[in-house]
């Protein structure tokens, strides 16, 4: 099967129109100021819009010879925020979010995204595959089934940042082709605390 594949440059920023965003430690203060679980719009505008720099990733850079390695830089009951780090050939399980929606921003590299949805008897196929660019902002409402990677023709090593509302917890898992829905648990993939 061959597939198309979608490449998706980032939002051309417009300066006069778009509020220029803070540091990492500015979105850091706004979600720790929500009072309640952001929508998915919210997240996406927040991602977008954060100017980060070399320093503010400096804390959360390193990489996992076997997975990609998950870094927590912010939790509290209504959001989470994490920077991934892939080495290329790595990605996540094809998955859901069971219940969260999320946002990810390509900081370094590119993504590769792949979207799956259920057929008639729930087995899972594929629907379409989009490849982000440095800056690129996608998003997964909930029930999206997705798999994101760092392509292994990229040579280079990928980071992205990705905030999770409410946070996430056990994710669903599938298999193409198959009606079967396996977890996964995240918690014991987090490396180090964040801001």
């Amino acid at each position: 099967m061959s597939a198309n594949i979608t490449v998706i440059p980032p939002s051309p920023v417009d300066s006069e129109q778009m509020p220029r965003g803070g540091s990492l430690g500015t979105l850091v203060n706004e979600l720790s100021n929500l009072n309640a679980v952001p929508s998915l719009q919210q997240l996406d505008s927040l991602l977008d819009n954060v100017q980060l720099s070399a320093e503010d990733l400096r804390p959360y850079r390193s990489v996992k010879a076997g997975n990609y390695a998950r870094h927590r830089v912010f939790r509290n009951e209504h959001v989470e925020l994490l920077v991934l780090c892939w080495r290329p050939g790595q990605r996540t399980p094809i998955h859901d979010h069971n219940g969260s929606h999320g946002a990810v921003r390509v900081c370094e590299g590119v993504m590769w995204e792949t979207i799956f949805e259920q057929d008639s008897e729930s087995k899972l196929r594929y629907k379409s595959a989009r490849q982000w660019l440095v800056g690129g902002v996608t998003g997964a409402e909930v029930p999206d089934i997705h798999q994101l990677g760092n392509p292994e023709v990229s040579g280079q090593d990928m980071v992205t940042l990705h905030a999770y509302a409410p946070p996430l917890g056990v994710l669903n898992t599938y298999k193409v082709g198959s009606a079967e829905v396996g977890r996964y648990s995240l918690d014991q993939f987090i490396d180090g605390a964040g801001i």
